[in-house]
């Protein structure tokens, strides 16, 4: 069987169109492997929970003395942005209802919000 001349154009920019849809869609994340699938939604996942928790950590700092608050709050504010998180970890506050041990993210992520009080 003969295939029709008209065909072959068409044959080959849909092959060239298949290869060019691929690129893009992985490139822009349009279309994901399993496992980057995987690991987004675990990502998405922690961010979840650590947004969950911060208010929890907030929680905690307030259920102080509003005198202590405000000494609390101007002993964050002296320490350097990267050492907040383990000032919030050492007075305890991200250390969760039930659990031993606090969470680093979740003491970062109370630290900032902390700071929105501040300002």
């Amino acid at each position: 069987m003969k295939i029709p001349e008209w065909v072959k154009p068409g044959i080959v920019g849909g092959i060239i169109g298949a290869i060019a849809i691929s690129i893009v869609g992985f490139s822009a994340n349009w279309v994901v492997s399993n496992s980057t699938a995987a690991e987004m939604a675990t990502d998405q996942g922690d961010t979840a929970v650590i947004a969950a928790l911060t208010p929890i950590c907030v929680a905690q700092f307030k259920a102080q003395t509003p005198t202590n608050q405000t000494a609390q709050l101007a002993a964050l504010e002296k320490e350097s942005s990267y050492k907040r998180d383990d000032f919030v970890v050492d007075q305890g506050w991200a250390t969760m209802p039930g659990s031993d041990t606090p969470t680093k993210e979740i003491a970062d992520s109370c630290a900032d919000e902390l700071m929105k009080m501040v300002e």
